[in-house]
């Protein structure tokens, strides 16, 4: 039993050796993107609402952008693991041409639809919050964080292709570098420090904006100069051709991916809408609860990016049996290390919402999203290993209809009944709609116990 669910010292050291990068990456992030979130909530409970509102709608495309490379990112992985160079540079080719396309599509919607989007989550219901001057701060922020987009594009094309090569120590210097140039200048261009004035939410975004291309250039200039290790990454647009086959696999395995990341994601903006109908206070309530959340998930999101790097080379060198043996080991050992994650978060979930400067409604509703959240984190570290089980085998088909499909037909309606045809407070709603990844986990045990996403693409 022991061998069958946990590895030995040399598996875990391996595990850890892509994973921890990765963590530290996320963690680093999304520690910044609290004091950010702190830093603008120091301001008022307006504008922490209205940056909130925005960094909603930017995380339909930032997943879109994810989705869009993850099913280019699955062959880079299976050809990594083959040692097939050509073959990553012609997907390589296929994640540029994606990321122009979404950043094409994705920047003329948010920008030509940005007020009613906005006002999606703009509703009465609370003694909280004033909805026209959120609305100002959401398009002031806005304004500034579209001309991210394309240094976010750019960067994640080639943070993304390394990660997948196993290259995962760079990526995370990069953030890092990017997450202290973030801090600092929020610092200084929010309050008005240092001789600079006070730009509030705007400077909030011109120092993100000015992050991500710092993060960017550290990651090209870096793959310049190491050419040896990475031949794949140059000679990319001297002939910008790519094959026929290659174009029909990655379209048919990326496009459930793409397609599953916007309507996941868009299922998650339509519950935040749904929670916002009781009032700009569930707004910035489930603001500060997403902010802390994020930094205590880092562990299972990374494992489910080694699940993809690790499984899917050894998927890649026709090692099928290892994979499915390293993929149920790092299932069980993420869910083990999540129990203790989320025991902290609960024992610290009162005091993090006493950190923003808000009302007493604010912080009581955000402790008790952060209870529910903390409560079903092993839950959520189980379904996200299993989800990228799944698509490192190519099944991509299987993780649309278990990941956004499950959302739209089960957990959006639920909301939506409960948001528009109930009186519940908006705590109910949201115990009920998250609990339903029970629900999802029990799916998630059976579709990979079937063991049909092992196969190897490299070879096909």
């Amino acid at each position: 039993m022991k061998s069958k669910y946990f590895g030995d010292k040399a598996f875990y050291k391996m595990v850890l050796t892509v994973a921890v990068p990765i963590m530290v990456q996320n963690g680093f992030t999304n520690v910044i993107n609290l004091l950010d979130n702190l830093m603008v909530g120091r301001i008022g409970t307006d504008q922490m609402s209205g940056v909130a509102i925005v960094n909603q709608l930017m995380f339909v495309f930032y997943l879109s952008i994810f989705g869009g490379f993850s099913g280019a990112g699955i062959f880079v992985a299976q050809y990594f693991g083959s040692r097939d160079n050509e073959n990553i540079k012609n997907v390589i080719r296929m994640k540029f041409l994606i990321g122009a396309i979404l950043l094409l599509a994705g920047t003329g919607i948010i920008y030509f639809l940005q007020t009613p989007l906005i006002e999606l989550f703009l509703h009465d219901g609370s003694i909280t919050g004033d909805l026209d001057a959120t609305m100002g701060y959401a398009k002031e922020y806005l304004a500034v964080m579209l001309l991210g987009l394309i240094p976010f594009v750019l960067g994640q094309c080639y943070t993304s292709t390394l990660r997948e090569t196993g290259e995962t120590i760079l990526p995370m210097k990069a953030g890092i570098a990017a997450v202290a140039v973030n801090l600092t200048l929020n610092y200084i261009l929010i309050f008005g420090k240092f001789g600079m004035p006070a730009l509030g939410v705007t400077g909030a975004a011109i120092a993100t904006v000015i992050s991500r291309i710092v993060e960017c250039m550290i990651v090209v200039i870096w793959c310049v100069k190491h050419k040896e290790r990475f031949p794949f990454l140059f000679g990319i647009f001297s002939r910008f051709r790519i094959p026929a086959g290659i174009v029909k696999n990655v379209v048919l395995k990326g496009l459930p991916l793409l397609v599953n990341e916007f309507l996941w994601s868009a299922s998650v903006t339509m519950l935040a809408h749904c929670y916002s109908l009781r009032g700009l206070a569930a707004v910035a309530g489930i603001n500060i609860c997403n902010t802390i959340n994020n930094v205590f998930n880092i562990v299972f999101i990374a494992f489910g990016d080694a699940i993809a790097i690790i499984v899917g080379q050894l998927l890649g060198a026709g090692k099928l049996a290892e994979a499915k043996d390293s993929a149920r080991k790092m299932r069980v050992f993420a869910v083990l290390i999540c129990i203790g994650i989320a025991t902290i978060m609960a024992v610290t979930a009162p005091f993090f919402p006493h950190m923003y400067k808000t009302t007493d409604e604010v912080r009581h509703l955000a402790t008790q999203f952060i209870l529910i959240m903390a409560c079903l984190m092993p839950v959520c570290a189980y379904t996200h290993a299993s989800y990228f089980t799944l698509r490192s085998g190519g099944k991509t088909i299987i993780t649309f209809l278990f990941d956004s499909v499950f959302a739209w037909m089960i957990v959006v309606p639920t909301g939506l009944l409960l948001a528009y045809h109930t009186s519940l407070p908006v705590v109910w709603i949201y115990l009920i709609c998250q609990g339903l990844e029970v629900i999802k986990m029990t799916i998630a045990y059976i579709l990979v116990k079937k063991d049909v996403w092992i196969q190897n693409l490299a070879q096909k």
